[in-house]
């Protein structure tokens, strides 16, 4: 169930003023976007919830505690090639080594006898190295082989060379995995790799959505005049479906205060975060901002990015049950970009990732002027290509209106445009963020 364990304690609450408060110059009417990043930071607290799975369900969850390797990897010292295993203190300088073949280890099933000095066996990638053998010389680098001895060329080789030692990739005892790791493909291989077949995970993070609006209609209603289809909701289903949530989509609630104190209460008691798109702005039939503020410790801004000024954040209660509320705007672009560089991170830490951290950033050439003023982060959609000279650069997709949902499906990155940056001439170096990984 959602809300089960918070990390924080019951009697030494963060409050949103007192996280503000550590702020300087804080203005909610003209909100830098780092500001607002660093208040969203330190006031979500990860929810606290395990349970275990099985590593072939891990891929994407977030790890709950470290894995520590039970045995050696590899096992025991291997051979890296095929080829012949001997002593390396038998190499001399600048002479040749004949050596005669005493049997064959192979992967599986090590050579059982003894080496000599002056002697080696024929041994397979992966095979287990003979006891008094510490190197092995590639067969492609050998010469005069017969059944009964091969000539090693001075030089080729050097005393320990293609040799895996025991506990070379992981050690006993050593951390493999360590607690807050979002589990990739090769992390599941590792886990596979140590014997290991189930997992303790962070719970799913459960998220509440919903768009608010009389004008909203959703897929397959009538599109009265003056209405729009609701885009929002299946723009956030595949984010948060992205980011590995659980998700209850609560459809279009509209702008009556019943029906929306119904909608809080009921997000709220059954999940961890709420998302809403619209009704943050002002307006007077907007009464959302008004039921956010009546059921917690909700503040609104002003932020100063484009897209997405407009902005809800903080908690909000209800019967017993508490759930982070992130209060979106309802132009179709500027939720997608309020969600990417304000929310997603939040739900990260919510989740107990340790990866919080920004998405990294390419620096490339604009392809052509940019239109910025000082003052706001400006996140523009972008096409990254490279030219003639096989010099990446980028090129804005058209119009960046906030409504302007093809800029974000033709686009193929963000270009971020800093606070106190002014217009960008073709030629520009500027930020760019790919959508591939983000989105």
């Amino acid at each position: 169930m959602p809300n089960d364990t918070p990390a924080e304690s019951s009697d030494k609450r963060t409050t949103l003023s007192n996280v503000i408060s550590c702020l300087s110059d804080y203005d909610p009417d003209a909100l830098p976007v780092p500001d607002a990043q660093t208040i969203i930071r330190q006031f979500i607290q990860p929810i606290n919830a395990i349970e275990k799975v099985a590593i072939r369900s891990a891929l994407d969850r977030v790890l709950a505690a470290d894995i520590v390797s039970p045995i050696n990897v590899p096992s025991h010292d291997n051979s890296a090639m095929d080829g012949y295993a001997f002593r390396g203190s038998d190499l001399q300088k600048e002479q040749d080594l004949q050596l005669k073949i005493k049997g064959t280890a192979y992967a599986g099933r090590a050579y059982e006898g003894s080496v000599a000095s002056g002697e080696c066996v024929r041994i397979m990638t992966g095979a287990v190295m003979p006891v008094e053998c510490d190197t092995v010389i590639p067969q492609e680098f050998t010469r005069d082989e017969s059944e009964q001895g091969v000539t090693i060329p001075a030089g080729v080789v050097r005393t320990g060379d293609n040799r895996r030692l025991k506990g070379e990739d992981l050690a006993i005892g050593t951390p493999a995995l360590q607690k807050g790791r979002i589990l990739r493909p090769a992390d599941l291989g590792l886990l596979a790799s140590l014997g290991i077949g189930e997992v303790p995970v962070q719970r799913r993070l459960r998220v509440a959505f919903f768009s608010t609006g009389d004008e909203l209609r959703s897929i397959g209603e009538t599109l009265d005049e003056g209405c729009v289809y609701d885009s929002n909701r299946y723009t956030l289903h595949g984010m948060l479906t992205r980011l590995g949530c659980d998700i209850v989509d609560m459809g279009v609630i509209k702008d009556d205060p019943a029906a929306l104190e119904a909608a809080f209460r009921t997000a709220c008691e059954n999940a961890d975060a709420i998302i809403t798109s619209g009704g943050v702005s002002v307006g007077a039939a907007d009464y959302t901002k008004q039921m956010m503020a009546e059921l917690g410790d909700v503040t609104f801004w002003k932020i100063g990015m484009r897209p997405g000024r407009p902005m809800a954040f903080g908690k909000i209660q209800s019967h017993g049950k508490e759930a982070y509320l992130f209060g979106l705007p309802g132009n179709p672009v500027a939720v997608m970009v309020t969600f990417y560089f304000l929310a997603r991170q939040a739900l990260l830490h919510m989740m107990g990732a340790s990866e919080v951290t920004a998405p990294p950033m390419l620096r490339v050439v604009s392809k052509a002027a940019i239109r910025k003023r000082p003052g706001r982060t400006e996140y523009q959609r972008g096409i990254l290509s490279r030219n003639a000279d096989g010099i990446q650069e980028v090129r804005i997709t058209g119009s960046q209106g906030s409504g302007v949902l093809r800029s974000m499906s033709e686009a193929n990155c963000m270009v971020v445009l800093e606070h106190e940056r002014a217009e960008v001439k073709a030629g520009d170096l500027v930020d760019v963020i790919l959508f591939e990984g983000l989105i």
